[in-house]
């Protein structure tokens, strides 16, 4: 299966399996780039290795998943299926599309679980300026305005607690407004 078609399969299952979603396709993260993510109550990271892919970023694109997302699924292609368990960390889940007479399936192998490495400063470089206001304003932490985008960051994280902010940031990224783009992300 091609890297398109396996898109089209897991974006209808996903949205099954996670009811009220949003999903972001190729955002850059670190020095990779996310296939997608998905926001619900976190963020989930996705990376596809299609029948055609091989395994030879997967490592550097462990680590850079790992930063940014609460948790994470490869999504593979049928000829991974069993090669792919080696491949990644025990928290990430694994999801296999194959191609049967009854039409495409998605097999769960393995849910993801928390990923203990996620760093929240790394989610928040997401986020507009305006979604960092909204989130100072929401926490009632100082809004650092004129500030640059790594001080707000730093002083939103040292005045909240983490489940709010993951909770805030998750806010704001599913109410997006691209008529309210105010900068870059990163």
């Amino acid at each position: 299966m091609k890297d398109r078609s396996i898109r089209v399969v897991i974006f209808d299952w996903l949205e099954e399996y996670f009811g009220k979603m949003r999903i972001f396709e190729e955002s850059p993260i670190g020095n990779s780039r996310c296939d997608f993510f998905v926001v619900t109550d976190k963020l989930t990271g996705f990376e596809i290795k299609s029948d055609a892919d091989s395994y030879e970023r997967l490592n550097k694109q462990i680590k850079d998943y790992d930063a940014y997302f609460d948790q994470n699924y490869i999504v593979v292609g049928n000829q991974h299926r069993k090669s792919v368990v080696k491949k990644v960390p025990n928290h990430w889940g694994i999801l296999c599309v194959r191609d049967e007479e009854e039409g495409f399936l998605v097999d769960v192998i393995r849910r993801a679980i928390q990923n203990p490495k996620v760093k929240r400063d790394k989610q928040m470089r997401k986020l507009w300026h305006n979604e960092l206001t909204s989130i100072a304003n929401k926490l009632g932490t100082p809004v650092y305005m004129g500030k640059g985008k790594t001080t707000r960051i730093k002083g939103i994280i040292k005045n909240s607690k983490d489940s709010d902010l993951q909770q805030a940031i998750c806010e704001e990224l599913f109410e997006r407004d691209y008529t309210n783009y105010d900068g870059e992300e990163e």
